[in-house]
């Protein structure tokens, strides 16, 4: 983890069903400057983390949140202005243009933009930013999401598997964005597949169970010991 920090949960418990948990005694840190991945099998809570970060799911508790050292909830202003989400899908905002929406996310999180050019260049999109988001396919909608998200630079970027519905190339690149954004904020992404893990994260962390069981740092991050560990996690 990065010297400072930038979010801590303590005990978090999130449900869809109140007697059947997905996620229990749930805690993490969250460095500032930093990239963390998440990795764990279908059903482990990686999404319903994401979610509840996002305010999403309403049956949530936590003995303590704290963002930048202040105490808050999941959907207090002052945190949402600070975090933005890319899910694995979104079907939000049809009638919307990708440079419609970007101006309309930007005037919400209150940002000047900077030129995104270069974003539009590396996830091939400059023909298609003038596109209804409901005319684009999977892939395109997700690269206009990704290109929102590097181009308003929150202190916390979440990314539910962004990886999913890209070309080689736009992969490419978006693990590039991923990489560079420490100079920005925090990266915390969640990914099936191992490359992405291995190439971009200073931390990963492995849920099971609805609660974090293992994180590698450093050389410690390889497609050999994190496939061991979710081998070992399937096996019980």
């Amino acid at each position: 983890m990065s010297g400072g920090e930038l979010l801590s949960i303590k005990h978090l418990q999130a449900w869809y069903t109140p007697d059947e948990p997905v996620l229990s005694d749930f805690s993490m840190v969250l460095g500032t400057n930093e990239v963390v991945g998440l990795i764990g099998l279908n059903g482990a809570g990686k999404t319903t983390f994401i979610k509840t970060l996002s305010g999403l799911i309403s049956g949530c508790q936590a003995e303590q949140v704290r963002f930048c050292g202040t105490p808050c909830l999941f959907r207090d202003k002052a945190f949402k202005q600070h975090r933005y989400t890319v899910f694995a899908e979104d079907q939000s905002f049809s009638y919307f243009t990708f440079h419609e929406y970007l101006s309309y996310a930007a005037s919400s999180y209150g940002t000047k933009l900077p030129d995104i050019s270069e974003l539009l260049e590396g996830f091939h999109f400059e023909k298609y930013a003038n596109v209804l988001l409901k005319e684009l396919s999977t892939g395109n909608r997700k690269k206009a999401c990704l290109i929102t998200a590097f181009a308003l630079r929150p202190k916390l970027l979440l990314l539910d598997e962004p990886v999913n519905g890209l070309d080689f190339q736009s992969t490419e690149f978006l693990y590039r964005q991923i990489r560079d954004y420490r100079r920005y904020g925090t990266v915390l992404f969640s990914s099936h597949i191992l490359e992405s893990l291995c190439l971009t994260s200073d931390r990963v962390l492995v849920l099971e169970q609805g609660r974090i069981r293992r994180s590698f740092t450093g050389q410690e991050i390889q497609n050999e010991n994190l496939r061991e560990v979710l081998t070992d996690y399937e096996a019980i």
